[in-house]
């Protein structure tokens, strides 16, 4: 299963700050505070793949559509285009400042062919398709956009961007980039308009916590190694694992009869990489392990109060299952399964207002960490649609597999093409090796962590 990415070149131009194209208003806007939360205060990154193509902006320089359209975004997203502050109990807001984001334009010694069989996360040689962030910072630092239009051999390109998660969540950043591709493609304006709207989750005054929220307590081992530290083996690796039909149907094969059909291939694919990964990472018998979800706090998520069209700051809320670690190492599959089927609970009214209630009162806490296993579906954020009229989309969406200061523990799913041109569902992870033997993948224990996948060709 190991994987050999493609090494190439990037020769990158100057870094420019882009500014709005029309003068904006000046403010400071506090951001919600789901937003400021200890946990999103780091910038996620992504990459959209694009083939050549003869369409209606066919021998135009991608960089300089997406420049000019980055400046006409930031007119209706002025935000983006100001600087974060830290302000008394740690209370973030934006100083729309018209600053402007950060852009550059590079070439690279590549042709999209070379790199068929890698476009997914992580994606070869990402650090050198995105402006680097500084890790740890956020405050003082532009907001929008670390990003670089990568112009390969063949007259493809590529779109990388980093984006601070305070700002912004996925279905936030994807309607950016889609109002950014609209008005690359000659829209005058996008056709949803932002809006702020971060007062909607706040905290009461005073907090009223009604619901338990393990999803934000540290464990002994977490507060004595400083909460961030040290949490995972110093030897794990990232590897996508693919699951297209043939792989989700051998997983169903697992189930009993009454789980087969009434559950989602995110919930069979989750409960499967849990139940090996808790395997494969050699807890104690004892130790007690989770798995949690983000689930979105949006319309259509349960809540009898959405939030209006158009908000594009963090909107969503974990949901958790625990267990001891041998239960859920020694399970079936299907037990396993139920649990994750439980755990995915929408993200009720009051829920969401008792875990702002607890982040205000506990100093803005990060979610635990240890024994953890966090997931992330951008199945349907539609990443992959990106389309600022300059060539056929092939891969949109993470770059990494796995963002914030620990990698390993939280996950997404997305969507992807195997080499062979094959439509799957890709699990980007952390710990991964494995055994044919038999008729079954087990698990080998050694120096490096590992894997177990039940039944997978």
């Amino acid at each position: 299963m190991e994987s050999s990415s493609p090494v190439f070149a990037v020769r990158r131009g100057e870094l420019e700050l882009v500014a709005p194209a029309e003068p904006t208003r000046a403010s400071f806007k506090p951001l919600s505070d789901v937003d400021d939360q200890e946990g999103l205060r780091f910038y996620s990154s992504g990459i959209h793949v694009y083939r050549s193509s003869n369409g209606a902006k066919d021998g135009e320089d991608p960089a300089t559509v997406i420049r000019d359209a980055l400046a006409k975004a930031l007119v209706f997203y002025y935000t983006l285009a100001g600087r974060l502050r830290e302000g008394a109990g740690r209370k973030l807001a934006v100083e729309c400042s018209a600053e402007g984001a950060v852009f550059a334009e590079a070439d690279a010694d590549v042709r999209l062919d070379d790199l068929e069989g890698a476009l997914c996360p992580p994606f070869p040689c990402h650090e050198e398709l995105l402006c680097a962030a500084r890790s740890g910072y956020i405050v003082d630092c532009p907001l929008l956009v670390y990003s670089v239009v990568t112009r390969l051999k063949c007259g493809g390109f590529i779109f990388g961007l980093r984006i601070n998660h305070t700002i912004a969540d996925a279905p936030g950043v994807m309607q950016f980039l889609k109002a950014l591709g609209e008005l690359a493609r000659g829209a005058a304006a996008p056709s949803v308009r932002p809006v702020w709207a971060r007062d909607l989750l706040t905290a009461r005054s005073p907090p009223c916590i009604t619901h338990d929220h393990p999803e934000y307590e540290f464990s002994t081992e977490e507060i004595a190694k400083d909460k961030l530290t040290s949490v995972l083996p110093k030897d794990m690796v990232r590897r996508p694992i693919f699951f297209g039909p043939k792989e989700i149907s051998a997983l169903r094969n697992h189930l009993p009869a009454h789980l087969r059909m009434s559950s989602s291939r995110f919930e069979l694919i989750t409960a499967a990489i849990w139940r090996s990964r808790t395997a494969a990472l050699a807890y104690g018998p004892e130790d007690e392990v989770r798995v949690q979800f983000i689930v979105n706090a949006r319309a259509g998520s349960g809540r009898s109060a959405p939030l209006p069209p158009g908000f594009y700051g963090n909107a969503f809320a974990f949901r958790w299952r625990r267990l001891q670690r041998q239960s859920c190492a020694s399970s079936l599959l299907g037990y396993a399964l139920e649990l994750v089927k439980k755990a995915k609970a929408k993200a009720t009214d009051e829920f969401m207002q008792s875990a702002v209630d607890y982040l205000v009162s506990n100093g803005r806490p990060h979610f635990a960490v240890a024994k953890t296993y966090i997931v992330s579906d951008v199945t349907r954020a539609g990443f992959e649609d990106v389309d600022f009229g300059l060539g056929e989309g092939v891969y949109g969406g993470p770059a990494k597999g796995g963002e914030g200061e620990i990698l390993g523990v939280a996950n997404y799913i997305t969507r992807a093409r195997t080499a062979r041109g094959r439509r799957a569902y890709l699990w980007p992870c952390a710990c991964l090796l494995m055994l044919w033997r038999g008729s079954r993948w087990r698990l080998i224990l050694s120096l490096t962590n590992q894997f177990l996948i039940p039944m997978y060709e």
